[in-house]
C-alpha cells in the first residue's frame, strides 16, 4: 500500500523565531530571579550567624565583667552588633536588588 503523505503548512518562521526568543527570555529571568533569592538568603544566613556572635560576646563580656558600667557596655556592645549586622545584611541586599 502506498502511504499518503499530506503536504505540511509553511512554518512561520518569524513567529517561531520570536516564540523561542521569548522562552529563552523566560528562562533567563527566571535563573536571574533564582540567583538573586539564593543570594539574599545567604545575606539573611550571614545575618543570623552575625546576630548569634554577636549574643555569645556580650554575653561572655557580661559574665566576666567585675563592675556595672563593664556590664552595661557588654550590653550596649551586643546590641551595637547585632545593629551593625543588620545594616550591613539591609545594604547587602539593595545591592543585590538593584544590580540583578
Amino acid at each position: 500500500m502506498e502511504e499518503i503523505k499530506h503536504p505540511s503548512p509553511p512554518r512561520n518562521t518569524s513567529t517561531t523565531t520570536a516564540t523561542a526568543t521569548a522562552n529563552g527570555q523566560q528562562e533567563t529571568s527566571a535563573m536571574c530571579r533564582i540567583k538573586k533569592e539564593i543570594l539574599v538568603f545567604g545575606v539573611s544566613l550571614r545575618k543570623g550567624y552575625r546576630y548569634v556572635k554577636a549574643y555569645f560576646v556580650g554575653l561572655v563580656r557580661r559574665l566576666r565583667a567585675r563592675t556595672e558600667e563593664e556590664a552595661t557596655a557588654a550590653e550596649l556592645l551586643k546590641q551595637k552588633m547585632q545593629v551593625d549586622a543588620s545594616d550591613e545584611a539591609e545594604r547587602a541586599k539593595e545591592k543585590i536588588y538593584r544590580s540583578m
